[in-house]
C-alpha cells in the first residue's frame, strides 16, 4: 500500500484527497517544509523563517480547494505563497543582505544554493553578491532566487509568481546582468536553460 508521504503519490493527489480528509495535507508539509525553511531563511533569516513557513502552509491549507490539480508538483505553488509573504518583509530582507555583507562566511545551508555560495566565498565575492541582491528590484530578486537558489524551471517560477514565462526570462536576464556587473563580470549563477 502506498501512503500519502510516498513520492510516488503526486502532490496534486494528496491535496485533492485532503479536501475530504484534511489530515492528509500534512504529507505536503512533510515533503516541503525543509525546502521552504531554507528558502525563507536565506531571504529573511532563521528567526523569521519558522513563522513564515507556518503561515505559508496555513494559507496553502486554506486555499487547497483552489489548487490546480493538473500540476502534480506543489513546490512552485508553495514557494509562490512564501515569496508573496516575503514581499511584506522587504525591508527586513534588504537589511539582512546588508548585515550578511558585513559578516563573515555564511553558515552551512543545505540545498541547491550550496555550490553557488561555496564558489562565491572562494572568490571573495559573497559581499558583492549580497549587496547586488539588496539593490535588485523585488520582482527581479524573486525570479533570480526562485530559479537560481530553488532550482525552478522558468515555467515553475512563472506559476509560483503568477506572471508569464517571458516575464520570468526577462527579469532573470536583467538580474543576472546586474549581479554579473556587481561582481566585476563574474557570473556565479548557472545559466543553464531552466525552460
Amino acid at each position: 500500500m502506498v501512503t500519502d508521504t510516498s513520492p510516488a503519490v503526486a502532490d496534486s493527489e494528496v491535496i485533492a484527497s485532503s479536501l475530504d480528509d484534511p489530515e492528509r495535507f500534512a504529507a505536503v508539509f512533510d515533503r516541503y517544509a525543509g525546502t521552504l525553511y531554507r528558502y525563507v531563511s536565506f531571504r529573511l533569516g532563521p528567526e523569521r523563517a519558522e513563522d513564515l513557513v507556518g503561515e505559508t502552509f496555513l494559507i496553502a491549507f486554506r486555499r487547497r480547494h483552489t489548487y490546480d490539480t493538473s500540476y502534480r508538483d506543489a513546490r512552485p505553488w508553495l514557494l509562490g505563497i512564501a515569496t508573496k509573504l516575503i514581499t511584506g518583509h522587504r525591508r527586513a530582507e534588504i537589511s539582512r543582505y546588508r548585515a550578511m555583507e558585513r559578516q563573515g562566511p555564511a553558515p552551512h545551508v543545505e540545498g541547491p544554493e550550496e555550490a553557488i555560495t561555496r564558489d562565491l566565498t572562494a572568490r571573495g565575492s559573497r559581499a558583492a553578491l549580497l549587496k547586488a541582491l539588496a539593490q535588485l528590484p523585488r520582482g527581479d530578486r524573486d525570479v533570480l532566487l526562485l530559479v537560481a537558489w530553488s532550482d525552478m524551471t522558468y515555467e515553475e517560477a512563472a506559476r509560483a509568481l503568477g506572471i508569464p514565462t517571458g516575464t520570468v526570462k526577462s527579469r532573470l536576464n536583467r538580474a543576472r546582468n546586474k549581479v554579473r556587473h556587481a561582481l566585476g563580470g563574474v557570473n556565479p549563477l548557472k545559466e543553464h536553460d531552466h525552460g
